[in-house]
């Protein structure tokens, strides 16, 4: 008979709101199929607690967690260390439990480099991003480090917007010296310039519930010969990959993001590689997709 055993190992995800977030659907379809009792909970962790919950992760034994909005950066602090790409970003979206240090690492940029390649190499090409936040920084960071060689933040916030392009122009310049990166003030619908090869919304804007949320951008400078891309996973077919996908361009959406991530998290988190169309089936269930 083999050894009984209940203990279950934990890992979630810190966020604040979190109902909106899928993330549970597509990790614990792996973990079954992986062979593991592990469970993957979802926290709604408000700002003011967050030091309180990274304590509790300690006391409970955390294999690590994932943190959303608004966390990214703030968690920094109540950590035992960083991975060199989550320093390099300022930013943390998944904390790997090390031998009982709490290890922030990014795997957002990661995840959607990943999820480029299927569709093309991001060697050599020009590449607007919206938002200055948490993904953004990560993926701008993932995407210079990948070859991209021209980067364009557009974002409201003047001095976040310059912030991540100062660190794209200082850090990540000197690993990537054929970098060319500014930042573009947003106000009003923004023509994407001619000669982008990939566009990314990085922001929040179509998120649950705001799911009719408009990215102001002009759609008529939108090429069939463009790839765009949209961080939301929920709902996956926000406004902007459908006005992408009318004018023809390749899409990628949050999903393929998402999933991207995961895999990566919960390699960190277990040392062993899940299957990818396990979770993204399991979100596509979810999604009615």
């Amino acid at each position: 008979m083999a050894e009984l055993n209940f203990k279950q190992e934990l890992v979630g995800c810190y966020g604040y709101p979190v109902s909106e977030n899928p993330t549970q659907a597509m990790i614990e379809p792996a973990f079954r199929a992986m062979g593991l009792d592990w469970r993957y909970l979802t926290l709604e962790v408000r700002q003011e607690s967050l030091k309180e919950a990274v304590e509790g992760a300690r006391a409970f034994g955390f294999q690590g967690f994932n943190c959303t909005i608004p966390h990214k950066v703030e968690v920094i602090q109540y950590l035992d260390g960083v991975g060199e790409s989550a320093e390099l970003m300022g930013a943390v979206n998944c904390v790997v439990n090390r031998d009982g240090k709490l290890i922030g690492e990014n795997t957002d940029g990661k995840g959607f480099v990943a999820s480029l390649r299927e569709l093309d190499d991001p060697e050599g090409k020009s590449v607007v991003i919206f938002g200055a936040g948490g993904a953004a920084r990560a993926i701008s960071v993932e995407m210079a480090l990948a070859g991209a060689t021209r980067i364009t933040i557009v974002n409201r916030s003047e001095e976040r917007g310059l912030g991540l392009v100062s660190l794209l122009q200082s850090k990540v310049q000197e690993r990537c010296p054929s970098l060319q990166s500014e930042f573009v003030q947003w106000d009003g619908d923004y023509p994407v310039p001619p000669g982008t090869d990939i566009v990314i919304n990085a922001t929040s804007i179509g998120l649950y519930p705001d799911v009719g949320g408009r990215l102001a951008l002009d759609t008529n400078s939108l090429s069939s010969e463009m790839i765009v891309a949209d961080v939301i996973p929920n709902p996956p077919n926000t406004r902007l990959v459908q006005d992408a996908t009318a004018k023809g361009c390749r899409v990628i959406d949050g999903l393929s993001m998402l999933v991207g991530q995961g895999v990566i998290g919960i390699d960190y988190w277990t040392g062993r590689t899940p299957d990818a169309s396990v979770m993204r089936a399991g979100l596509e269930a979810v999604f009615g997709e």
